[in-house]
């Protein structure tokens, strides 16, 4: 599928090299709309499934952003929905065979700290996988990465430097701290969240680790944002919903917006 999948996106794409990949959380389509040059491509004409998730449209939008060629995924796959963490391994490797170097991963995330409130936005410096599951499970291919990848540095040190320089050029408050991955789609409960807070999360969601395991592996740099919708139940007192994460996140699209876009023009 990986051959498929490349040959689909090049015979969109022509002449168009990307170097950046951007991967969209849910409610964060509106900086895809800045693109300029647009190539849409459906992710069904891809050959990718069909995707599920209210707040993920399911296109691959290429064109200029802040002066690079990028390649933005509006949309993604989530464990939850049912998806192999394979088909996200296989995703990663058809961007890198595409061209792609550096990734900028953003979710929407719950945040395990009172001072870190809806609307803010931290980047991520380390995850902690507590899903069970790895999208390099199976044989591996030495060809393509290593069979025991490191990950004590997965996110690229160089990256988030830079990206820190950035947020307090345009004195936006940054956030930073360990993100905590679970399969989902239900909102934790009271204990778990005092067991994630225990073991040193600072933020919770439901997505990008499969993403970055995979681009680590791939031998691609990694930079990664959480917007918070909301905060943990013992710290907020009303219900969660998923319509509150999507309100909170194009609220908060506005500050990453213009990080992102003066990220790259650095």
């Amino acid at each position: 599928m990986i051959e498929t999948y490349v040959q689909n996106i090049k015979s969109a794409l022509g002449d168009f090299t990307p170097e950046v990949l951007i991967i969209l959380g849910s409610g964060l389509s509106v900086l895809a709309d800045k693109i300029e040059g647009k190539i849409i491509i459906p992710y069904t004409k891809i050959g990718f499934p069909k995707i599920t998730i209210a707040g993920h449209k399911g296109e691959l939008i290429a064109g200029k952003l802040g002066g690079k060629n990028v390649l933005c995924m509006n949309g993604r796959y989530h464990l939850y929905e049912g998806h192999s963490p394979a088909l996200i391994k296989d995703m990663m490797s058809s961007y890198q065979r595409l061209g792609i170097k550096e990734i900028i991963a953003t979710n929407a995330a719950g945040s395990l700290r009172p001072e870190m409130t809806p609307g803010s936005l931290m980047m991520i410096t380390d995850h902690i996988n507590f899903s069970g599951q790895n999208p390099l499970t199976g044989v591996n291919n030495d060809k393509e990465g290593p069979r025991f990848p490191n990950m004590s540095d997965a996110y690229d040190k160089e990256l988030q430097q830079k990206m820190r320089q950035t947020a307090s050029e345009l004195q936006i408050k940054l956030f930073e701290g360990t993100y905590f991955f679970v399969v989902g789609p239900n909102f934790e409960t009271k204990a778990e969240i005092k067991a994630f807070r225990t073991l040193g999360a600072d933020a919770v969601g439901m997505s990008t680790v499969p993403e970055v395991i995979s681009a680590v592996y791939f031998g691609m740099k990694v930079v990664g944002i959480s917007v918070i919708t909301n905060q943990s139940a013992d710290i907020q007192t009303h219900t969660l919903s998923h319509e509150e994460t999507l309100f909170e996140a194009r609220q908060a699209a506005v500050d990453l917006q213009g990080l992102i876009l003066k990220f790259l023009e650095k």
